[in-house]
């Protein structure tokens, strides 16, 4: 009781309690400052210094709970609000609003088939078995499917919509096994390397959602600043982990070669040099591209290039 009472004057943020999402969520967290001490076995965690309190969902829960304005804010991913928008249509009032995209658990909901066989494209799976985990995207990427495979409409279940095909099936975990064992003709499920589904001899035919981490509020949620606030933490994390600080020194007239290379988040930081003819430059640089930015600097005569981690950040 006394836990339940302490939430009433809370924001309250969804979580995944586990799966892929998890651990890059925590990291999220910590490098916002949102300082919280999770108890075993329980779910709610309260956060110190801040008046939050941390709901650790399924990820597949986070949008009915957020769309429904049971909690405020959530961290799910773009695939499965997807998946309950096929059946939760947004409204005015309900349904979940895209805040920031975070950059992390990029996949892809793929159909995939076995990669001996004579199935080669998705209308190949019309009318044959699929099993997946996503009943919801799957259904409606093969209605879309049908439809166009049938200009005439198709056979209707006498509420004038057209009558699926394909039979789809639901399965909650290790769905590349369905074809090997004889469950399904094709699945439609998540891939990041690709590596499990090569490994099970299949392969993907076809792509019905991309799909990353995002951010998620209510549509009414109960203290939008703390919502802000908080936005705006996560994005200062994101931009610290995607760029580093570069600084170099460089002739004046090379200047805006060097800017073509460094053109910076915004624009770079130029101050003179008491060297007649020299600029001291800092940039911010994306981080993937550091190395080749820094060869090519030296290449225009660019020196003295230095990189910094950036530990936290806020950015327009």
């Amino acid at each position: 009781m006394d836990l339940v009472n302490s939430l009433n004057d809370r924001l309250l943020f969804a979580v995944p309690k586990k799966g892929r999402l998890h651990q890059a969520c925590l990291d999220l967290l910590k490098g916002s400052d949102i300082q919280f001490h999770r108890h075993s076995r329980l779910d709610i965690a309260l956060v110190k210094n801040l008046p939050i309190a941390l709901v650790f969902l399924p990820a597949a829960d986070i949008p009915t709970f957020v769309g429904e304005g049971r909690v405020d804010l959530g961290i799910t991913g773009r695939d499965q609000v997807g998946e309950h928008e096929v059946v939760s249509p947004p409204t005015d009032t309900t349904g979940v609003t895209e805040v920031l995209d975070l950059d992390f658990g990029k996949c892809s909901l793929q159909v995939q088939v076995p990669q001996k066989g004579e199935l080669q494209k998705p209308e190949d799976l019309i009318g044959k078995n699929v099993v997946t985990s996503f009943t919801n995207l799957t259904e409606q990427y093969f209605r879309e499917l049908e439809a166009k495979a049938n200009s005439s409409g198709g056979v209707t279940n006498g509420m004038g919509k057209a009558k699926l095909l394909t039979k789809i099936k639901y399965i909650g975990g290790s769905v590349e096994a369905a074809c090997a064992l004889g469950v399904a003709d094709g699945i439609v499920d998540l891939v990041e390397s690709g590596e499990t589904m090569r490994a099970a001899g299949l392969k993907a035919i076809s792509t019905v959602v991309d799909s990353t981490a995002v951010l998620i509020k209510s549509k009414h949620p109960s203290d939008p600043k703390l919502v802000d606030l908080i936005a705006s933490r996560i994005r200062g994390v994101i931009t610290a982990q995607k760029y580093v600080l570069c600084t170099y020194n460089i002739e004046r007239p090379k200047i805006e070669a060097a800017r073509a290379i460094t053109p910076g988040k915004r624009a770079p930081t130029i101050n003179s040099l008491e060297e007649e003819g020299w600029v001291a430059v800092q940039v911010m640089v994306e981080r993937k591209r550091i190395a080749t930015a820094m060869d090519e600097l030296t290449d225009i005569g660019a020196c003295d290039i230095l990189v910094m981690k950036i530990d936290n950040s806020r950015t327009a």
